[in-house]
């Protein structure tokens, strides 16, 4: 399993309200460059996202669905890529001192060729992706954290 962690200089609550923003997804996840709310819910176990990668001139879709979640505590969110299959992402805040959380980011394929073809190679494309989605994610929670608390503040 592909773990990472990153701490960010914000409370729980300042991260969470920007897991809970799907307008915010395709600014923190690495691999997508757009998504789109398919359910009003966001992040209500069963809510999904479809969003879409680009390489090039290529273009996919595919669809996050909420699996588990404990506000300002858990996401669990299974990635669906069509011919790749699936994979499980797991987010864990746990705060950190008083102003600060620690973000554990735990991901493995779950099905289709996306885990049969699971090795050491995948595992460290996952933690340089996890390296890169966990920075993007600090910034963005330390660098909007008036916004990102009062956004968060009316989803608890």
């Amino acid at each position: 399993m592909a773990v990472h962690h990153q701490l960010i200089r914000r409370p729980p609550r300042a991260v969470w309200a920007v897991l809970a923003d799907p307008a915010c997804y395709g600014e923190w996840v690495v691999g997508p460059t757009r998504s789109v709310p398919l359910d009003r819910t966001w992040p209500a176990v069963g809510s999904r996202l479809r969003y879409t990668v680009r390489l090039g001139p290529w273009s996919a879709d595919g669809v996050t669905t909420v699996r588990h979640q404990e506000p300002e505590g858990e996401l669990e969110l299974e990635a669906s890529f069509k011919k790749l299959g699936t994979a499980r992402i797991f987010l864990q805040l746990r705060p950190w001192g008083e102003e600060e959380t620690l973000v554990i980011c735990d991901e493995h394929p779950l099905r289709g060729l996306g885990g049969t073809l699971h090795n050491a190679g995948s595992e460290a494309l996952f933690l340089l992706r996890h390296r890169g989605m966990l920075a993007r994610l600090a910034r963005i929670v330390e660098e909007n954290p008036v916004e990102h608390d009062r956004a968060g503040a009316g989803r608890a």
